[in-house]
């Protein structure tokens, strides 16, 4: 079988379909990407609920300024989301996420008696995925690669077999960090300076468009960058060639197993 991070001559130019076989066409790796978007980052829906525990927390806390309140409701509605998911046998991995990030921003607060520090959490979580995303671009290996491509079905293959789609995963991941970074830059003066509903209504307000412009800047550099390489797609035709083979040669030695001649001979 072949490897799935397999070296090839360093060229920006797209690998033709004889050089590759799985590599798809253009409109069939476009509508792949747009796919593999939408199932990476939850699309609508993953939106909504990530949202959704925030805003409610940032409403009640307005309303009556009770940090138990605000973190218990937060709370619940994060289970409920997981539990409709559940209900509907679909993947709960984004409501999931969305749990535990409220979790922590709820056992935070109620730790330090701060109703701002429900935010503490997401907002480090935040800095800490812009930084990875940023050095991991610098070692050579975009994050948003190592993200999305077990979602293309091409594994590690982009990074040598496939350059020029490697500049897009690096594009995309400095794109990712620097729009994190600056979505940080906004919200950590907050922390300090603004109160609680202030911080909190910002950032409910940061939450979808930094993501959706990051987003769209992926597709970007994607829908430009070379077709992915389906490795799997490469590995069953390997294995399949690999059985005709060895059919062919059995065929020819009159279906004995090849080096059956030998051993009868020897």
């Amino acid at each position: 079988m072949t490897s799935l991070d397999k070296p090839t001559e360093d060229t920006d130019q797209p690998p033709s379909d004889a050089a590759e076989p799985g590599a798809l066409s253009p409109d069939a790796a476009r509508a792949v990407t747009e796919a593999a978007l939408f199932e990476a980052f939850g699309g609508v829906r993953g939106m909504v609920e990530t949202v959704v525990p925030g805003l409610l927390f940032v409403t009640i806390f307005t309303i009556n300024k009770n940090l138990h309140v605000s973190a218990i409701a937060a709370l619940v509605v994060s289970l409920v989301l997981v539990v409709v998911r559940l209900a509907m046998k679909d993947t709960v991995k984004h409501a999931f996420s969305g749990v535990f990030g409220v979790a922590f921003g709820v056992v935070f607060a109620m730790f330090t008696g701060n109703a701002k520090d429900f935010y503490l959490p997401g907002m480090i979580y935040t800095l800490g995925l812009a930084v990875a995303y940023i050095v991991t671009t610098l070692a050579g290996v975009p994050l948003i690669g190592l993200i999305l491509g077990p979602v293309f079905k091409e594994n590690l293959s982009w990074r040598t077999r496939n350059p020029g789609r490697k500049k897009a995963y690096a594009k995309a991941s400095w794109a990712w960090g620097l729009i994190l970074l600056a979505k940080c830059a906004i919200l950590f003066p907050l922390y300090w300076w603004a109160n609680t509903a202030q911080l909190g209504w910002v950032l409910v307000a940061l939450k979808i468009p930094p993501f959706l412009l990051a987003v769209w800047l992926t597709w970007v550099f994607l829908a430009k960058a070379p077709a992915p390489i389906d490795v799997f797609a490469e590995m069953e035709a390997e294995e399949k060639a690999e059985k005709e083979r060895e059919a062919a040669l059995a065929a020819e030695s009159g279906g004995e197993p090849t080096g059956g001649r030998h051993r009868r001979g020897a």
